[in-house]
């Protein structure tokens, strides 16, 4: 498969909110409801401060949605420059193992690259050997880093 991937629409919102509810029962068993994730994404329509929602749509002629990545512009204050965060990285059961998330991590360097940002970084469960099989194939760095989350509010 050799997806299309292009920047989100106001209008592809619609076809990106069953993939991003089947992102967040994966990491987190139940999904928002589709007015709360379509306010979310919405921040990541370009052009837009805050970061750049891409959507893959498979080569098959019928253009339904297969894949996202959700990409943050945010800072690192060690190398004192710009950096992507590709926050989300999400391929529909029926399009894991076609390249689609290979397009959407290639898209995302891309984009990175034409920022003249410096890093393009992701993360993802220790547990999803899945994903990490396809990031290993990819010239990226696995850190050293702990994650720490504080909850300050009951949401």
């Amino acid at each position: 498969m050799s997806p299309a991937i292009a920047p989100a629409t106001e209008a592809d919102l619609v076809d990106v909110l069953p993939l991003f509810a089947g992102y967040q029962r994966f990491y987190a068993g139940e999904a928002r409801s589709d007015d709360e994730n379509r306010a979310f994404l919405t921040r990541f329509i370009a052009p837009h401060d805050a970061g750049l929602l891409l959507l893959a749509r498979d080569d098959h002629g019928n253009g339904n949605s297969v894949g996202f990545a959700n990409l943050y512009w945010t800072y690192s204050s060690i190398s004192a420059r710009e950096h992507v965060l590709m926050n989300d990285l999400f391929v529909a059961d029926d399009g894991r193992g076609s390249g689609v998330g290979h397009a959407l991590i290639e898209a995302a360097a891309a984009i990175t690259r034409g920022r003249g940002a410096q890093h393009l970084t992701w993360q993802t469960a220790v547990d999803n050997r899945r994903a990490q099989r396809l990031y290993e194939r990819f010239q990226a760095e696995r850190t050293i880093w702990f994650e720490y989350e504080l909850t300050t509010g009951d949401y």
